[in-house]
């Protein structure tokens, strides 16, 4: 079973979002196990639940795990094929995120476009690794940092900005024959209180200061792009978006996740200008 993997389609979306299915998705989660087994745990007759299996499994939700014989009858044991699922914005091709319709370093609602193409386009990269059997090139980086003030986080993103700037400088390589490119997505956002985090009424610990919400963006080409179809690669597997991730898990310095993206290009970016984050 995958720890996490990602639905592009929109009727297999809207199958994983059924309050009942989504139930059996998490028991089936747990481990293996038959309709008549999932029945009492969720109050549906066995019939019911068999009908949801079947739904399930046509959307690659959950697959067979075995068979046993019970009396005269063969009961089919199933589970679920991830431990968690993520929608990805493909389900809703229509009115999916544009970050590129406005770019805005300091804007909250940007920082949301670029982490759904981030899901978008890592989502499908882990699909097309998964078909070829390929390993996929991918890094994250996710920590936390406490500003003593408004000036300070400031700083710390103009900083931010002139050092990925400056990697991107020195690693770019627009002549490369056999080069493949790929996108550098770095974010800076307030903690959600432990408390809130579940449900909708989540809440950040929000001040109105400059780069309380900010995407340090550089137009780049060196982190993980999507295209047609993944590579091998050399070196460790560390994957991000809707795999588990490898390399540096938790780091004392910033949160710089590999999650809202903004694309970093081989010219310097601006710093942010000191103005208070859009919500």
């Amino acid at each position: 079973m995958l720890d996490v993997t990602v639905i592009e389609d929109a009727e297999a979306a809207a199958v994983s979002l059924d309050p009942i299915r989504a139930r059996l998705l998490a028991e089936l989660a747990a481990g293996p196990a038959s309709a008549a087994m999932l029945a009492g745990k969720v109050g549906l007759p066995r019939q019911k639940v068999n009908y949801h299996l079947k739904t399930l499994e046509r959307h690659g939700l959950v697959e067979l795990a075995g068979e046993r014989r019970k009396g005269n009858v063969t009961e089919r044991l199933m589970r679920a094929t991830a431990a968690s699922y993520v929608i990805s914005p493909l389900a809703l091709a229509a009115v999916q995120p544009d970050p590129d319709r406005f770019r805005d370093q300091l804007s909250a609602r940007w920082l949301l476009a670029l982490g759904a193409r981030l899901v978008r386009d890592v989502g499908s990269l882990v699909t097309g690794a998964t078909k070829a059997r390929k390993r996929l090139a991918t890094y994250a980086l996710d920590g936390e940092v406490t500003f003593a003030s408004a000036a300070d986080r400031a700083a710390f993103i103009e900083e931010l900005t002139a050092g990925v700037s400056a990697l991107v400088r020195k690693y770019h390589d627009v002549d490369a024959e056999d080069g493949r490119p790929h996108r550098i997505v770095v974010a800076v956002h307030p903690t959600v209180k432990p408390e809130t985090v579940s449900g909708s009424e989540a809440v950040a610990d929000v001040e109105a200061a400059p780069g309380s919400e900010a995407v340090a963006e550089t137009e780049a080409i060196a982190g993980s792009e999507a295209v047609a179809g993944p590579e091998t690669t050399t070196g460790p597997e560390t994957t991000t978006g809707p795999e588990t991730t490898t390399g540096p898990e938790t780091v004392s310095g910033p949160e710089t996740t590999a999650g809202p993206e903004t694309t970093v290009g081989p010219q310097a970016v601006e710093p942010p200008a000191g103005r208070e984050a859009a919500h």
